[in-house]
């Protein structure tokens, strides 16, 4: 193996461990500096979405703006990059749900630099306030950094069939009350058609009601009353399916740390000492480290 190699070898292990292992002192470091970074750049669009409004004397403050926003893109395509190098799956990290954000975050800047024609043309500004959008993901860049989260998103994967089982209960619901108010209403009072019908149904069964559209027979308002007291009654249901494959998954937390001295187990996730003896935990190590 030639020294080269090994240098480089040595740097890509060094880079694994500062962007993807948050159990060292340094990578805790590092993931400050993305918290930090990823919050600045947020705080910084959302700014320049009403910069004219908040800096009405200002006139630089886009450009100024704009320079950050440069500055944010570079930031966020070296990381991206590193990340490339340094994953030892490569073609895992790219695929998967933060490779995609991470993506999603630098590729707007660099397609109005290689369009600029996008911005000159009335028709295609929608595309371009899209771009912009996509740069909000980065607020979904902080799941990263959030140990919590991993739980809340395997016990979704878990109870992802439940969830699927009950949503496609709610959309049968919401077409068979809309196509009901369709019938009812006769096509008038706002029912002019299915889509606008089921349109109603699902704030009337989410209890919001906007009010824009309501039912003016008797029969109609029975449909709507049974609807909304319907709507009541299931609302809890996903919560309860994912509080209760939560509970489990917290409960694999506490049974996975267990404490060297007296091996006493049931700690929390976040337990330093152990609740028994007074010992010190060992770090949890448990979860995986690439994201």
């Amino acid at each position: 193996m030639s020294q080269d190699y090994r240098v480089f070898a040595s740097a890509r292990r060094r880079c694994y461990a500062l962007l993807f292992d948050h159990r060292t002192r340094s990578g805790r470091r590092m993931e400050t500096f993305w918290i930090v970074i990823s919050l600045l750049s947020v705080v910084s669009l959302f700014i320049e979405s009403s910069a004219s409004d908040l800096f009405p004397n200002s006139p630089k403050i886009l450009l100024q703006l704009g320079l950050m926003e440069v500055v944010f893109t570079a930031v966020f395509t070296v990381e991206y990059l590193l990340r490339l190098i340094s994953s030892p799956r490569k073609i895992r990290y790219p695929l998967s749900f933060f490779g995609i954000v991470d993506l999603c975050t630098v590729l707007p800047m660099y397609i109005i630099w290689l369009m600029p024609s996008l911005t000159l043309s009335a028709n295609l500004m929608v595309l371009v306030r899209l771009l912009r959008v996509l740069r909000v993901l980065r607020v979904l860049k902080l799941l990263r950094y959030m140990s919590d989260a991993g739980i809340l998103w395997r016990s979704m994967m878990r109870a992802r069939r439940k969830l699927g089982i009950f949503f496609g209960f709610v959309a049968i619901i919401l077409c068979l009350f809309g196509g009901l108010m369709f019938a009812v209403e006769g096509g008038k009072d706002g029912f002019t058609s299915l889509g606008t019908s089921v349109y109603w149904a699902v704030v009337t069964l989410t209890t919001v009601g906007y009010g824009d559209i309501t039912p003016h027979t008797a029969l109609g308002r029975m449909l709507a009353s049974v609807l909304i007291l319907l709507g009541y009654s299931i609302i809890a249901v996903p919560t309860g399916i994912l509080t209760a494959y939560m509970s489990q998954e917290l409960e694999k937390g506490r049974a996975a740390r267990s404490c060297q001295i007296c091996l006493h187990s049931g700690h929390e996730i976040d337990a330093k000492f152990c609740a028994h003896c007074g010992a010190v935990l060992e770090a949890d190590t448990s979860q995986p480290v690439e994201k």
